[in-house]
């Protein structure tokens, strides 16, 4: 049954994560019937060429940290308990802040929900009587995400409502709901495994590498080369929309017939659950994904900034392998597939971690709360 509810669901392209929540959030509220749902990517509608600076920026700062300047990593740790207030946090409010005002003025929203943090958003939306949600897609928090007129927080574990409630965020505004990912993830038991037939008619065990579109997963070549070797496996190479990279991995294994490269794979999902474990980078989205399938993973140097903390989480809760060189990553895949224990274990740790169908938890929560009246703010 269709319904009148209209929301508003800002992001950025900064990485996939953020647009990839927003869209499994939209789908979720149009199987409830909510079909008037506009997702916004807040900074490039509201300033494009400083959009497509500070991406450029994002991107070249993943690929030449490798070599000593990791821009990224600095800002993002000198700004990590910022009072969102004062200095730059200040400045930041500000962005998007016409445009939004604009955009809001048009839909006019029931609910404004933002799956990336911005400081314009709570602000505006309290002075016109606007309820706002944050959904926070990693498993650590910036001070950015913090904000006193923000309604209600979806977070992805337990630690960050810790975080929010130490920050004066009292608990009835906070959910742990875990990250939102797209409903395939949770068909796993209806999952069609022929479009990777050439992957699973052989016994072997499968070793995914996801390289990334940028190829931010760090010397994809050497990773290749070390666990190609192990006994009884073959490598899944995973290049996405990176044809630069495909091209090269290609040419250098063609004629291996247990080295799989592959470009931009839709059904990724199919692909990483037929795998016996997953070598990638640290994104929110990606690990919500993994922990989802409970397919063990090894995170190969991860980037400074939210991947790093992601990474330290999960090597914490003993959910994913992390290395800080190629010898280490050699040792740990060694040891994993010599022992069953460790897969074992690792998909335990992994299932106390996942939160089932994210999307469809905070959608009906959302729905629920602005029809509270003491939700909808005059």
């Amino acid at each position: 049954m269709k319904s009148n509810e209209r929301i508003l669901i800002l992001t950025a392209s900064y990485g996939d994560g953020h647009i990839q929540a927003a869209r499994s959030l939209k789908h979720s509220f149009e199987r409830r019937g909510i079909l008037q749902v506009q997702i916004m990517d807040l900074m490039k509608e509201a300033h494009p060429l400083l959009d497509k600076v500070t991406k450029t920026l994002y991107i070249n700062s993943m690929l030449i940290s490798q070599y000593g300047l990791d821009y990224y990593g600095w800002s993002y740790y000198f700004t990590k308990d910022a009072e969102f207030h004062v200095g730059w946090g200040r400045y930041l409010n500000n962005l998007g802040q016409n445009k939004l005002r604009q955009t809001i003025q048009q839909m006019r929203p029931c609910a404004v929900i933002s799956t990336f943090p911005f400081g314009a958003v709570p602000e505006l939306c309290r002075q016109l009587g606007i309820p706002t949600f944050a959904v926070v897609t990693d498993f650590t928090l910036h001070a950015r995400w913090k904000h006193p007129d923000i309604d209600k927080y979806y977070v992805a574990a337990y630690e960050l409502k810790e975080q929010l409630m130490a920050s004066s965020i009292s608990s009835d505004r906070i959910e742990v709901s875990g990250i939102p990912i797209r409903k395939a993830f949770y068909e796993s038991g209806r999952m069609d495994s022929s479009p990777f037939s050439s992957l699973t008619n052989n016994h072997r065990k499968t070793i995914l590498i996801l390289a990334g579109s940028y190829g931010v997963l760090r010397s994809n070549d050497e990773i290749i080369d070390v666990v190609k070797n192990v006994t009884d496996s073959q490598v899944a190479v995973v290049c996405g929309r990176n044809r630069k990279l495909e091209h090269k991995l290609r040419l250098k294994y063609e004629g291996e017939p247990n080295v799989h490269i592959y470009g931009f794979v839709d059904n990724i999902h199919q692909l990483m659950m037929i795998s016996s474990c997953i070598i990638t980078k640290a994104g929110g989205l990606t690990l919500s994904e993994v922990l989802c399938l409970q397919v063990p993973i090894f995170i190969y140097k991860p980037f400074a900034g939210q991947e790093k903390e992601n990474a330290a989480f999960f090597s914490k809760k003993s959910a994913a392998y992390v290395s800080r060189n190629m010898k280490e990553m050699a040792f740990q895949i060694e040891r994993f597939f010599s022992d069953p224990h460790y897969a074992v274990e690792m998909k335990r740790q992994m299932q106390l971690l996942h939160k089932e169908a994210a999307d469809d938890f905070i959608t009906q929560d959302i729905l629920s709360s602005i029809k509270q009246p003491q939700m909808v703010l005059q």
